[in-house]
Order: structure tokens, then C-alpha cells, then sequence
């Protein structure tokens, strides 16, 4: 049986860590033991990506596995470990937000990334259909007595040619959601210093960028004193994590084959 209790201190700590002084690096996992393995180093929260998760369990990204089956893999990565963990949801799998807060929490995650991009009818939604998601998701977590920690997530820069003005248009959607009740910012594709620096002077939530774990931050390579530096608070690995242990793979097996 769930324990809100218990999820709801989690959850409060996870949203804590994004008002730190330094940046909060959540290490992109996606099964028990890549989750494991953070938590040994030194990490006191975790992210899991869809990417990766669909990649371990042979699938594709964008929602090409079921929802049940993505709440599975998020389930065996909770049950593994003590920690905050943080869940990417896509763009909710066209479900209602009540049954996906409830199905987040079932499997133990207290935060979720939501993205604007509706894979099922191949575009994105506009600003103010994804503010209004990001609303309800809110509403559902608050009436489960849990302030689930909502990532939400644009993908403007990876459609920039859709808009006149991209970094307008980013802008304004994360002020939407915002307003909306998300905790947090996540504008993927960001195409360089510049841009991140103009949406950070723009934005009051915490903003959330992407890196690999060897080469540093999108955009531009930054490293961790670099990102907090500039303000950043949240730092994910996306897919990277996963594909930089494999580009380690050929060095480790060299003496084999």
C-alpha cells in the first residue's frame, strides 16, 4: 500500500533542493541498478528519463510504450532506492491528470516532467492548452495531499522554424505555466549561452537545463560553475548518462575482443 506519508515528505524535500544555493543535479536513471549506482556516489535525488527507460527496455522515446509499462520501469527504480525521485511523463500520455498523478504516486514518484509536444497527434500543444495541463496536474497532486514537484517542459527551440520568434515564444510559455502552478522550467534545445541567459533574466522558477555528464551543459558545453553562475538550479542528463557509458563501453572491453 502507498505511503503518501512518506511520499509527501519526499516530495517536499525534492522541491527544497530546487530553492538551494547551488544547482540541483538529478542524475538521469532508468532501471534498479542505474539508480542504485547514483545514489552510492553521492546523489540525493534522481531523475528517470523516458529516453533511457524506453531504451533499456528495448522501445522508443516519444510515448512508443504504454503508460503502464513506463509506470513499471518508474516503479522498480522508487522500490531500489530511499531517495527523491522525479519522473519524465512525456506529454501525459493523453491521460486525464487526475489518473496520471495517481498513477506517478502508485509507482512512488513525487515529480513529473511534462512536455509541450503531444506524440500521438505529432505537434505540440499550444501555450495556453499545455498551462492548463500543468494546472490540473497541480490541482490533482494538491487533492492527494502531495505537492508533486511539476517540471514543465517546452520544446519551442526544437521547433523553432514554427515561430516567428522563439525565444519570445519559450518565454512566454514558461510564464504560462508558471502562473499555472509548475515548480520548475525546462526549455530543452536551447541554442546557446545567449538565449539561456535572456530566459533566466525572464523567469522566476527554477530553470532546468540539460547536460552530459563528461562534455558539460546544453548549450555551449558549460560546466557546473558555469550553469550556477548563471543562475541555473536544476540540472538533468536526459539520454546522455545513458549514452556516455556506452561510448565508455568499447575502452572497457578493449583487452576482449
Amino acid at each position: 500500500m502507498t505511503d503518501y506519508s512518506v511520499l509527501a515528505e519526499r516530495a517536499f524535500t525534492l522541491l527544497e533542493g530546487h530553492h538551494q544555493r547551488g544547482p540541483l543535479v538529478l542524475p538521469t536513471v532508468w532501471d534498479a541498478w542505474s539508480a542504485r549506482a547514483m545514489v552510492k556516489v553521492g546523489f540525493n535525488a534522481l531523475s528517470i528519463g523516458s529516453h533511457p527507460l524506453a531504451d533499456s527496455l528495448g522501445s522508443a522515446d516519444g510515448e512508443a510504450m504504454s503508460l503502464e509499462t513506463a509506470l513499471a520501469g518508474i516503479s522498480r527504480v522508487t522500490a531500489s532506492v530511499n531517495v527523491p525521485v522525479t519522473a519524465d511523463l512525456e506529454s501525459g500520455y493523453d491521460t486525464p491528470a487526475p489518473d496520471l498523478i495517481a498513477g506517478l504516486l502508485e509507482a512512488g514518484a513525487v515529480g513529473v516532467n511534462i512536455e509541450d509536444t503531444v506524440h500521438s497527434r505529432g505537434s505540440m500543444r499550444s501555450a495556453e492548452e499545455h498551462a492548463e495541463y500543468i494546472w490540473s496536474l497541480r490541482q490533482a497532486a494538491e487533492a492527494q495531499r502531495v505537492h508533486v514537484v511539476i517540471n514543465a517542459r517546452t520544446d519551442v527551440f526544437k521547433n523553432a522554424e514554427q515561430f516567428d520568434d522563439p525565444v519570445a515564444e519559450a518565454i512566454r510559455r514558461l510564464k504560462l505555466c508558471t502562473e499555472a502552478g509548475a515548480d520548475s522550467l525546462y526549455p530543452v534545445a536551447i541554442p546557446d549561452t545567449e538565449t539561456l541567459t535572456t530566459i533566466l533574466s525572464e523567469v522566476t522558477l527554477p530553470l532546468n537545463v540539460t547536460a552530459h555528464p563528461i562534455k558539460g551543459a546544453i548549450p555551449d558545453e558549460l560546466d557546473l560553475s558555469q550553469v550556477a553562475d548563471l543562475g541555473v538550479k536544476r540540472v538533468t542528463f536526459g539520454p546522455l548518462l545513458q549514452a556516455a557509458l556506452q561510448d565508455c563501453f568499447a575502452d572497457f572491453t578493449r583487452n576482449w575482443h
